[in-house]
């Protein structure tokens, strides 16, 4: 069986950064997977799941809502692993091309105060498990590594 693109990169030099995870076909259109790697993968702690699922709330929210990007935005969710999320959006795109999407989602998260959308049982399967002060320390972290250090290295998987 053939190993999967995603454990065919090199976790132990990868930084937190937005990667290009892979690019797909469907019929004539191309999604792109982004890596959006929040932690350092097996050099940091991972991010704890009330946490996790505070941010998927709010990036979700956002990246839905967002006036240029609502149609084109396939998923956000997070990795397994828990040192980030995926972001699949329509075309075929560059992090540089998502970095103010990004950002201001980072923004959102960042100054995002009161009741967590879909934060209920009606609403949420496991609405109970989400730590928003936890979320934003997460976030914070990332944009100042990521965001406000945009550089090649951190938008580029290690060989």
């Amino acid at each position: 069986m053939e190993k999967i693109a995603s454990f065919t990169v090199n976790h132990i030099d990868l930084l937190t950064g937005l990667y290009v995870s892979r690019r797909d076909k469907i019929g004539s259109e191309v999604v792109t997977t982004f890596d959006m790697r929040v932690t350092r993968p097996n050099t940091e702690p991972v991010m704890d799941t009330p946490a996790i699922h505070a941010i998927e709330h709010l990036g979700a929210t956002f990246l839905r809502n967002h006036a240029e990007w609502k149609d084109k935005t396939v998923y956000f969710g997070p990795m397994g692993c828990r040192t980030g999320f995926y972001i699949i959006l329509a075309g075929e795109l560059e992090p540089a091309d998502i970095y103010a999407l990004i950002k201001g989602m980072c923004e959102f998260i960042i100054g995002y105060e009161g009741e967590i959308p879909g934060a209920s049982a009606r609403d949420c399967g496991n609405y109970l498990d989400l730590n928003l002060d936890m979320a934003k320390y997460y976030i914070k972290k990332y944009k100042n590594e990521v965001i406000d250090n945009f550089t090649v290295e951190r938008q580029v998987y290690p060989k």
